[in-house]
């Protein structure tokens, strides 16, 4: 299978005045094309620090990154926040829309930033609000939203730009379970048309849906899942 994602010895270290903190402590993991993963770990186990790492928000203080076999460590923030764009969909627990805009609006900004033009970007942001079943629901504000709708939005977002790599933080855990059900199955099926997802989550009931679980633990991989 190949890998998507490899962690080399990663480590992430943060002073705090006098005191050395290990967030990520010399982890190393492959995420596999096409995979279903989790990222599990209670707070302060670095899962949120994996997910920055992971998803070029941050860089590690010793060690390699590679997506897509091209190796962030190093790179510069323009060249990061290049594929952040371009193969990175990030979905958040807050859904992260912004208020004053439409759906259709909010789905279209990362092809905003990749340079894409008007007609073009309304096409592609159009289709993929109907994919995630929100027609009906295109020129309406978060605010006219429910959680389930907001969530819809921020995956058609996460997709807009065809990303190699979807990584969803805590995806279901502002929705009641009905809804978080609905999502998740919106998930699987994006996995099953062949999208790499990682989810990173505290929720085991999340996590037990998964084709496989890593967890991680005071910045080290307990279990890597395999």
């Amino acid at each position: 299978m190949k890998e998507v994602i490899v962690l080399d010895d990663v480590s992430r270290i943060y002073r705090m005045g006098d005191e050395i903190v290990y967030a990520l402590n010399h982890v190393s993991l492959c995420i596999y094309d096409g995979s279903l993963t989790s990222i599990m770990g209670p707070s302060g186990s670095g899962k949120s620090t994996i997910m920055s790492i992971i998803g070029c928000l941050d860089v590690p203080t010793y060690g390699h990154v590679l997506i897509d076999v091209e190796d962030t460590s190093g790179m510069s923030e323009k060249d990061l926040s290049y594929i952040r764009n371009r193969k990175i969909g990030f979905v958040f627990q807050h859904f992260s829309l912004l208020p004053k805009m439409s759906a259709l609006e909010n789905v279209e900004i990362p092809l905003l930033y990749a340079g894409v033009r008007p007609k073009e970007r309304r096409e592609r942001a159009e289709e993929m609000l109907v994919r995630v079943g929100l027609s009906d629901r295109m020129k309406h504000r978060p605010n006219e939203l429910s959680g389930g709708q907001k969530q819809r939005v921020a995956i058609a977002r996460a997709l807009v730009n065809n990303p190699r790599l979807i990584l969803a933080d805590e995806p279901t855990g502002a929705l009641d379970s009905t809804t978080g059900h609905e999502v998740m199955e919106l998930f699987h099926g994006l996995n099953e048309e062949g999208k790499t997802i990682v989810f990173v989550t505290h929720d085991r009931s999340l996590a037990s849906e998964c084709q496989r679980i890593i967890s991680i633990r005071d910045g080290g991989i307990e279990d890597d899942g395999l």
